[in-house]
């Protein structure tokens, strides 16, 4: 079992940066595969990116390439969301998301959820 935190939201301007990080518990957590999503008011839960469990394998949804980046540090047992380039529609809360058996993302999600943290990107 592994509990996650989220960290890092903000609210920052059209065009600025932000890093969410996600904290984990437990001793295994390089075992687990990590998605970002996100949810904004009135709309259905997104799927921002994820990575293996190793760190060396990322995707990213259409709407955040290029923009976004993920990575892993299992020493620190954290995942972390780089946004930069940010948009008045990345506006939402963002979760981070993981799971031993499988990878987090598309129309997967795994079992274990934090509890989110609010970005709110202002024009």
């Amino acid at each position: 079992q592994v509990q996650l935190v989220e960290s890092g939201g903000g609210l920052v301007q059209a065009g600025g940066s932000l890093r969410l990080s996600c904290a984990a518990s437990g001793r295994t957590f390089s075992s687990y595969a990590v998605g970002w999503f996100r949810q904004a008011p009135g709309k259905k839960r997104e799927w921002v990116a994820n990575i293996n469990r190793s760190g060396g394998t990322t995707y990213y949804a259409d709407s955040v390439k290029d923009r976004f980046t993920i990575s892993r540090d299992n020493a620190k047992n954290t995942v972390d969301l780089q946004m930069s380039s940010l948009k008045p529609e990345d506006t939402a809360v963002y979760y981070c998301n993981a799971d031993q058996g499988v990878m987090p993302g598309w129309g997967t999600v795994g079992t274990y959820w934090g509890q989110g943290t609010q970005v709110t990107v202002s024009s």
